[in-house]
Formats: C-alpha cells, structure tokens, sequence
C-alpha cells in the first residue's frame, strides 16, 4: 500500500512551520507556471494575523473549514503574504537593501527563477567570463549551454535567523522532487536576512 504524505488540503507535511510555508510558497507559484518574475512574501504569525486582523485572515482563508467528520484543520503557524510585484529595472540585491519590515512580520520569502550548470560543467566556463564585470556575457554563455537547468528557489527567513529554501528543477518539476534545507542558496539568504538589520 502506497502512502501519502500530503495531508487533505493537499499542502506537503514539513519539519517545522518554516518548512511548511517554504513548501507552501513552492507550490502556489509552483500553480503559476514557469517564466514568472520575482516574488517577495511576508511570514505572519497566522494567530496574530488572525487576532489583529480578522478581516485579512478571513480573506486569506484562515478561518478553518470544517473536513468531514466535523474535524477543524489547524492552521499552518506561518502564513505567507504576497508583497507588490517587484520594481522592474532595478537589481534584486539593491532592492532588497531598501526593505524594512514592520515588527508584525516574523520574516519573509522570495522566489525566484533562474539558470544553472551542473558542477561537471562549471569546470568548462571559460577564465574570461570569471572576471568581474563580465556577469552579463556569462548568463549568455549560460542560457546557451547545451547542460543549462532552469531552477526556481524559494528562500526565506525568520527574524530569530531560522533558514529554510526550496530548489525545483524545471525538467523535473513534481512536488516530490523539490529538494529542501537551510543553505541551499546562501547568497540570497543572506539578502533576506539582512532586510531584518537594524
């Protein structure tokens, strides 16, 4: 008998909420498509939320609906927020240095998609496409390699410096082949959690 380890509402059964939301923001995007911009989310509290701003909490579907039986699922402890649509010209690190967050939000996401070399291909780039200032030849040398994977990360971090991200790779994208851990993308986590800097 095969298991499944999807709970009804069909979000993916995680360690820890961090976990869970980081899944939960993979596969709403995930529902979107391939070739989407930037996204940036806050993480709530759901409690808080739904204590300070029922209004929000009730449009966001935090309420609970009862499952069959009469069972109430509890909510997930961290609730994703979509921010605006990312200013477009302007590089993602820059932009990030200009986010402060209000004390309600416990941390917060980003996905983003881009193009990847498998480490057995990393060896061929040639030296002068490694020097600084040369970023733009390089991501065309890359889009143009025959080994090139399209990837989407998900990031995200909580004030308290928990890490969590999510790695889907466009030729094998399935929930189950969505790979998890706290350091699979540093540089962008490291952006995240300098948006909580004082």
């Amino acid at each position: 008998m095969r298991m499944n380890n999807l709970p009804i509402d069909g979000t993916p059964v995680a360690a820890s909420p961090l976990t869970r939301a980081v899944l939960e923001i993979d596969e709403y995007v995930a529902g979107l498509g391939w070739d989407q911009p930037a996204r940036l989310f806050a993480l709530v509290d759901t409690d808080r939320l739904r204590t300070e701003e029922p209004a929000l909490a009730e449009q966001l579907g935090l309420e609970g609906e009862e499952r069959q039986g009469g069972e109430t699922p509890a909510p997930a402890p961290l609730t994703p927020v979509e921010q605006d649509e990312l200013p477009a010209g302007i590089p993602l690190d820059e932009f990030l240095g200009t986010i402060a967050w209000p004390d309600a939000v416990s941390g917060c996401a980003m996905t983003v998609e881009r193009l990847m070399l498998p480490p057995s291909a990393e060896a061929s780039v040639p030296e002068n496409l490694q020097e600084e200032g040369a970023e733009e030849r390089l991501a065309r040398w890359v889009a143009e390699h025959p080994e090139r994977q399209e990837v989407r990360m998900t990031v995200a971090v909580l004030r308290d410096g928990a890490r969590e991200s999510a790695l889907r790779l466009r030729e094998k994208d399935s929930p189950t082949e969505v790979l998890t851990g706290p350091d699979l993308v540093p540089g962008l986590t490291e952006a995240l959690a300098a948006t909580f800097g004082d």
